[in-house]
This record gives C-alpha cells, sequence and structure tokens, in this order.
C-alpha cells in the first residue's frame, strides 16, 4: 500500500492524542494523594462492570488475533472463530466459580493465590514463568505484528514502528497504571468493533457488487462452502490445527481455562472490580462481545479468498481487506487497529509491573503491599516506582529481543500458541485442583509443572503430527492423575492452605443466568447452523 492519505493521519493524530489524554485524565488522583499499590496495580479497586468487560476483549483482542486469525480464516475458514466462541462459554465459568474464591480471598495476583494455597516455592517459580513468557513471547509477538500491520498499511519503516508502538503503550500506562489501560479500553474496544463493523461491511457488499451485505455473504458461502464448516473432518488439510470434535470437548478447553481464569493480564481486571456482582456482570459483558468477534476478525479473511485469491501469506488478508477503505474510513480503522495493538500492549506491561513487584520485589524485600499507607507511605511510593521501572525495563528488552525472536517466523500466532502450550496444562491443573480439591500440595502441584513441560516436549518431538489441541488434553490428563498421586503420597503442611471457602458462594444473579443461558443458546445456534 502506498501509504495514508492527509485525512487518515489526521485521523490517526486525532486518535493518540485523544486516548493519551484520556487516560491521564481517568487515572488523576485527588488533590494530596499520592498513588499507592491498590491505585496504580489495582485501579483503587473500582472498575465498573463496563469497563471490565471492555478491558477484558481489549487486553486479549491485539494484532495477532486481528492480523493472525483473519489469516487463518483465509487459510481455513470459519472454524478458527471456535477459540473465540468457545472463549465466551469459558467466561461463564470463570466468573460463576472461579471469580468468587478470587475476591472473596482478596487474590490480586495469581503468584500471590499460590502462594497462599500452596506455600512459598510455586509462586516465585510460576512468577519468574509469567515474566518471561509475557515478555519474550506476548510483548514481543504484539510490537513485531503490529509493526508489520503499520509498516504495510502506512509504509513507515518497521523499526520506527516496533519503537513508537512499544514507547506510546509505556507512557500510555506509566503514570495512570491500570486505571488508565482499562477505563479508556471501552474507547479501544468500541473502535475495534466499528472498524471491522466496517470492513466486513464493505467486503461483502464488493462480493455483492453493491447489492449489500446479505447478498455478499450469501455468494460468500457459495463460492467457498468448505471455509465454512466448523467442525473439521480428518481429511482436512488444516485437521492437525484445530482436530475436530476435540475444539469442543478436547483441548481448547485446557487453554481457555488457563488463558481466561488464571492468566494474571486478563484477569488482573475482574480482580480490580467493586465488587463480585459488578465483576460478573464485567465478565457476561465480554462473553457477549467474544461472540461477535469473528464477524469483526474472520469474516473478512474469508471474504479476501474471493477478493484477493492470491496472496503470498494468509497474514496479509486484514491489512489487503483494507485497502477497500476510502480515504477517512481508513484512518479511523487504522486507529483501531493500532488502539487494539496498545491496549493489548499496556495490559501486559502493567502485569508484568504487577507480578515483578508485588510478588518477587516485595516479597524478597520483606515490604507488604497491604494496607497501613499511612505508616507506610514512603513504600507505597516505592514499591509503584519499581513497578514503573520494572514496566520501562520490559518494553525495552522486548523491542531488543523482537526481531531475533520472531524475525524469520512466518506465523507468530503459533509462535505463541506453541510455546504457551508447554505450559498451559500445567498451569490448568495446579490451579484447578488448588481451588477444589483441598488434598491438592505443593509437592504434587509442582510435580504438574515440571511434568507439563517434560510431556509436552517429548509428544511434539516423538508425535510431530500428533494434533496440538490433542496433545494439550493428553498432557493434562497426564499431569493430573501424576499431581494427584503425588499429593497424597506428600502431603501438604497443614498451614499451608489459606485460601478460604467461608463465605464463599456460587450463587449468581438472576441477569448472571439469564445472559449466560442466553450465550448458551446462540452459541448452540452458531453451531448447529455452520456444523
Amino acid at each position: 500500500m502506498s501509504g495514508l492519505s492527509q485525512i487518515d493521519i489526521i485521523v490517526i493524530v486525532i486518535y493518540a492524542i485523544g486516548i493519551f489524554g484520556l487516560a491521564q485524565w481517568v487515572s488523576r488522583e485527588k488533590a494530596g494523594h499520592a498513588k499507592d499499590t491498590s491505585d496504580y496495580f489495582l485501579a483503587s479497586k473500582s472498575l465498573p462492570w463496563w469497563a471490565i468487560g471492555a478491558s477484558l476483549i481489549a487486553a486479549n483482542i491485539s494484532a495477532e488475533q486481528i492480523v493472525g486469525m483473519s489469516g487463518s480464516g483465509y487459510a481455513l475458514g470459519l472454524a478458527i472463530a471456535s477459540y473465540e466462541w468457545m472463549a465466551a462459554l469459558t467466561l461463564l465459568i470463570v466468573g460463576k466459580y472461579f471469580l468468587p474464591i478470587f475476591l472473596e480471598n482478596k487474590i490480586y495476583t495469581m503468584p500471590q493465590f499460590l502462594e497462599q494455597r500452596y506455600g512459598k516455592t510455586l509462586p516465585v517459580i510460576m512468577a519468574v514463568f509469567w515474566i518471561a513468557l509475557y515478555i519474550f513471547v506476548n510483548l514481543t509477538s504484539i510490537i513485531w505484528l503490529g509493526s508489520i500491520a503499520v509498516n504495510k498499511v502506512a509504509g513507515v519503516d518497521q523499526n520506527v514502528a516496533l519503537i513508537v508502538l512499544g514507547a506510546f503503550a509505556l507512557l500510555y500506562q506509566l503514570y495512570g497504571g491500570l486505571k488508565a489501560v482499562a477505563l479508556t479500553d471501552i474507547v479501544q474496544v468500541t473502535l475495534l468493533v466499528m472498524g471491522g463493523l466496517i470492513i466486513s461491511y464493505l467486503t461483502l457488499n464488493e462480493i455483492s457488487d453493491g447489492q449489500g451485505v446479505l447478498a455478499g455473504f450469501s455468494i460468500l458461502t457459495e463460492r467457498v462452502p468448505g471455509h465454512f464448516d466448523m467442525i473439521l473432518a480428518p481429511d482436512h488439510p488444516f485437521y492437525k490445527d484445530l482436530p475436530g470434535i476435540a475444539v469442543l470437548v478436547g483441548g481448547m478447553w485446557i487453554a481457555n481455562l488457563s488463558y481466561w481464569g488464571f492468566n494474571q493480564y486478563i484477569i488482573q481486571r475482574a480482580l480490580a472490580a467493586k465488587d463480585l456482582g459488578e465483576a460478573q456482570k464485567g465478565v457476561i459483558f465480554a462473553a457477549f462481545l467474544k461472540l461477535l468477534m469473528p464477524v469483526i476478525i474472520v469474516l473478512p479473511g474469508i471474504a479476501a479468498v474471493v477478493l484477493a485469491p492470491d496472496l503470498a501469506k494468509p497474514d496479509e488478508a486484514y491489512p489487503t481487506m483494507m485497502r477497500l477503505l476510502p480515504p477517512g474510513l481508513l484512518g479511523l480503522v487504522f486507529a483501531a487497529l493500532i488502539a487494539a495493538i496498545i491496549a493489548s500492549t499496556a495490559s501486559k506491561i502493567n502485569s508484568i509491573a504487577t507480578i515483578f513487584t508485588l510478588d518477587l520485589y516485595a516479597k524478597a524485600r520483606g515490604i507488604s503491599s497491604e494496607a497501613e499507607n499511612e505508616r507506610r507511605g514512603g513504600r507505597e511510593k516505592h514499591l509503584v516506582l519499581v513497578g514503573r521501572t520494572a514496566a520501562a525495563v520490559a518494553v525495552i528488552i522486548a523491542l531488543l529481543t523482537a526481531r531475533p525472536l520472531l524475525g524469520n517466523s512466518d506465523q507468530a500466532f503459533q509462535f505463541i500458541q506453541e510455546f504457551s502450550g508447554f505450559f498451559t496444562p500445567g498451569i490448568t491443573v495446579i490451579f484447578l485442583l488448588g481451588l477444589f480439591w483441598k488434598k491438592a500440595s505443593e509437592a504434587g502441584a509442582i510435580a504438574a509443572a515440571v511434568a507439563s513441560v517434560v510431556l509436552s516436549y517429548a509428544f511434539k518431538v516423538g508425535m510431530p503430527d500428533f494434533p496440538f489441541m490433542n496433545r494439550m488434553g493428553l498432557v493434562f490428563l497426564i499431569s493430573l492423575a501424576l499431581a494427584v498421586g503425588i499429593s497424597l503420597i506428600f502431603k501438604g503442611r497443614g498451614d499451608a492452605n489459606r485460601i478460604t471457602m467461608q463465605g464463599v458462594s456460587f450463587a449468581t444473579p438472576t441477569t448472571f443466568n439469564v445472559a449466560g443461558v442466553g450465550v448458551i443458546l446462540i452459541l448452540i445456534a452458531l453451531y448447529a447452523t455452520w456444523w
């Protein structure tokens, strides 16, 4: 693409100035009040439901989803939408069964939960792992794919784009922390949804030669019927990526539970809610948004099969479809893409700072991050400064390692899935047993974590054609059995488990139940239609 028009650039500049200013304004403090750890890392425990739901989606949807999933839509079709639609169902489980325990026990980070449940060794191991994962996998992939998108659409040098994206995301949340991220994400998500719907509308209208969206969709289903199968047959060329019915009852559940239930930069939004009811309403809002995402992300990729059948790489589908946009609208949709990149990057930066500061630095220095702020005001300010420093260092490391790690990778999305999938089964075992089985011990949990990595690698090397999702499911079952067995042999100390179930209720309000049934019925209709 030759680049952006003057009106496009004006739109993007207005967005950048507006969102940066809004982030600083919503995270301002009252006169005389300095930010403490609750303000910076948990948005003062005051997030409303709409901010939680929007922020969950903004943290989740970024360049690897928009560019990568649209590319997968181009290559294999609507089946890739299972990642989005099954996530909606997973969010209902998280809201009903996980959040009541986390919020009743005043959990603010996942390593903190592990410490209160198992002991002091496991949370340090997992804190280091999560920081490494967020920096070297998530952060690098987002800014790398984002820089590619900026380069292809705007013609900006990729190295310049890389630095600008990383620096803007850092500055965006550096002062305000989680509050700056979460309270502006409603704007980011609105832009993202609007931009995606505009592209879907224009692509379908183009396919129908101006006869409208419904006509375009009908023509698209007739032209590429194989791209509208949700459950792939064993002889499908992409069966290894999405192994048929196992998508609904197998390994995808392991990945989704780990991602939406036990992933710091995702769950942190719900942990910062005013109360449990607000958190659950936010989760429901996010679930409905997940149902909409394939229309915004996957559909343009499928449309590109008809409109641009000769693309060199599937990941070029979304940027190519953006060429249909007239000046002005292109700037708006490009701003939406940048919004998704910045929101997700800022979320990960803040979570890295949170885990490093509260779970590693504060514990190593013996600094409490709980209340008593009047007596420990200096320490609170110090911890916030440490968090900001950690955020800056993380971005610098990611910028320096993005090209060496991903420069030769054809599919950064697969890089993320492959690396994360080594650990996902073990993480899911550790948390599920920690939440719902009193006899689970730290020895059993550590065994599950180690077994997850060792077995995943062994199966990958020994059975390279074994579908990735099935491998995760198998490793999960073996790790689960191992954790249970070792927990029964090597029992935990009597005082190791400080997670209480007193006051925890899994009963949910009528609004949650009705909305949850609505999500399930929509999912049944979608899969029944496109099975």
